[in-house]
């Protein structure tokens, strides 16, 4: 009798604690007669598909403290946070975008508007220039010697972080409509004094019901680490949101209106 209740005991508590089986962001399930929309391949959207998950599902901040609310995400995304509280919610988005081009050698198109309306790019920075501040305006000043290597690219995004924001996003980015989203688009409120956004990750289609579906990553403040997130307004769905659900987009920590739909 003792050794069947241990038996039993180490089920309960192995049962609890599932090992996590998604590899991938393309590994996450899709619901029931649903395939995911074609990538071309090198795009973005079949980068973000690719990306790697960490098997801890739990969010960090940058602090390496746990986020006090844990409920807001289905899976964590395996890229580092920094050190310092930067990458918040647009400084995700705006990290996906440029790790897909840098990785793509796509460095023409790494460049980000400032808070001011400067129009900072990482070509600048990986040639040697900074960037000199004085009040509300930005130069460049050539300081430093040539290099591309990724440790330079970090210190480039980290000087992004520092000085963009909802509302730099917000202009720089295109509105779209619903009917245009592709992975991504990204959802952005420029708010006053705060707003959010988040990236549209992957999507997928039921031929039958002729339905779309689509998930969203967020990080938060404080900066954190970027994570897929729930569903909170329908539990079967969950990650997935429905293109056909109405406005608003609730998600666990902010609204979204389908006009904040917005592309690069």
């Amino acid at each position: 009798m003792i050794r069947i209740s241990l038996v039993v005991i180490t089920i309960i508590i192995c049962a609890a604690h599932p090992p996590l089986a998604l590899k991938k962001v393309m590994d996450i399930p899709l619901p029931a007669g649903y395939v995911r929309l074609a990538q071309p391949a090198n795009s973005y959207g079949a980068y973000l598909r690719a990306l790697t998950l960490d098997q801890d599902r739990t969010v960090y901040l940058f602090n390496g403290a746990k986020k006090t609310n844990q409920n807001a995400q289905y899976a964590v995304l395996d890229m580092d946070i920094g050190n310092k509280d930067l990458q918040q919610c647009a400084d995700a988005v705006i990290r996906l975008r440029a790790e897909f081009l840098y990785q793509a050698g796509r460095y023409n198109g790494i460049t980000f508007t400032l808070t001011n309306g400067f129009r900072c790019d990482y070509v600048h920075y990986a040639e040697g220039f900074r960037l000199n501040v004085n009040g509300n305006q930005c130069r460049w000043q050539r300081q430093q010697p040539e290099n591309y290597s990724y440790a330079t690219f970090r210190q480039y995004l980290n000087l992004v972080f520092s000085y963009a924001g909802t509302r730099s996003l917000h202009t720089q980015l295109k509105t779209i409509p619903m009917s245009g989203m592709q992975p991504g688009a990204v959802f952005v409120q420029k708010g006053d004094p705060y707003g959010h956004a988040v990236t549209v990750m992957d999507m997928a289609y039921n031929p039958i019901t002729k339905d779309t579906i689509f998930l969203l990553s967020q990080s938060y403040m404080p900066a954190q680490s970027i994570h897929v997130l729930k569903n909170p307004e329908d539990g079967k769905l969950s990650p997935w949101y429905s293109l056909k659900a109405a406005d608003p987009i609730e998600t666990p920590e902010w609204t979204f209106y389908q006009k904040d739909l917005k592309t690069f």
